[in-house]
């Protein structure tokens, strides 16, 4: 008999081509498949000719849910958790089931795929060498700008998720706290028909936004840049002359580490000041 085991499977955003041949196989081979909603995941399943048992498992069932995830998983059986699309547990329920069942003695294992904020992330043109995900910001304006006021002076590249309803009025928050100039990408509808990935500043943004309704329709991810840090100013001016011209022929970490043996300032420093100013 199979090790029991619960399984959490990343499921396509957009294209179905992305579900993984493992993920297929998981999927397929599972006694019991517990998904955000069962009619979505269902026609997923359909697709793939897969057909397995299905309960749903959301934000509020999962507790009484883990009960009976841990009685299939005590008589053997193997479990999938899977979300609507994405990666479970990011913005989306599993966290207490996930938790119950590592508790309860018995084996979560991941089945990678696709995640909308890393897929944006990697073409966004953003440092993505330190980014602070922060999901679904507040509904209401008050307490998203309350929120975004805590992340004023974040440094690393800035991540949420939003909705249709709410794209336009976020990203006027974002320009009111942030300011105008901050550089920003908007990622909608990832993998889809309509995919589109579109930079500018927050206040160009709004404008392109304003003047097509159909950019207002679909699943965004937002990416913002950074904070910059007030680093480069307490630094010597011939090392940020050097490590910059280096850059121009360098990547950010060897032109660093060469600026360092040539200034004697630390690499880390210099190496930051590139990324800030990427």
């Amino acid at each position: 008999m199979s090790e029991p085991v619960l399984y959490i499977v990343a499921t396509p955003i957009g294209n179905l081509g992305d579900l993984s041949p493992r993920a297929q196989e998981v999927l397929a081979g599972a006694d019991l498949i517990a998904a955000e909603d069962t009619r979505h995941t269902g026609r997923l399943l359909a697709h793939f000719n897969i057909k397995a048992a299905m309960i749903s498992v959301h934000d509020h069932n999962e507790r009484q849910r883990a009960d009976l995830v841990i009685r299939h998983l005590q008589e053997g059986d193997q479990v999938v958790l899977v979300s609507d699309a994405g990666t479970p547990l990011i913005s989306d329920p599993g966290f207490f089931l996930v938790r119950a069942v590592r508790e309860a003695g018995f084996k979560v294992s991941p089945v990678p795929g696709c995640c909308a904020f890393i897929a944006a992330l990697s073409v966004s043109g953003l440092p993505s060498d330190r980014f602070l995900f922060e999901g679904f910001l507040p509904s209401k304006s008050g307490a998203r700008r309350q929120r975004l006021e805590a992340l004023r002076n974040e440094t690393p590249t800035l991540v949420f998720y939003e909705s249709t309803h709410r794209i336009a009025s976020s990203l006027d928050d974002m320009s009111s706290v942030f300011g105008a100039e901050r550089y920003a990408v908007v990622a909608r509808e990832l993998t889809k028909t309509f995919e589109t990935v579109r930079g500018g500043t927050l206040a160009e943004l709004i404008d392109w936004m304003g003047a097509d309704a159909n950019q207002q329709k679909g699943e965004f991810v937002v990416l913002v840049h950074g904070a910059q840090s007030q680093g480069p100013v307490d630094l010597d001016p011939e090392a940020l002359r050097i490590v910059r011209l280096l850059n121009e022929e360098l990547p950010p970490k060897k032109a660093a580490a060469v600026a360092e043996k040539i200034t004697g300032v630390k690499k880390s420093k210099l190496y930051q000041v590139l990324i800030e100013q990427a």
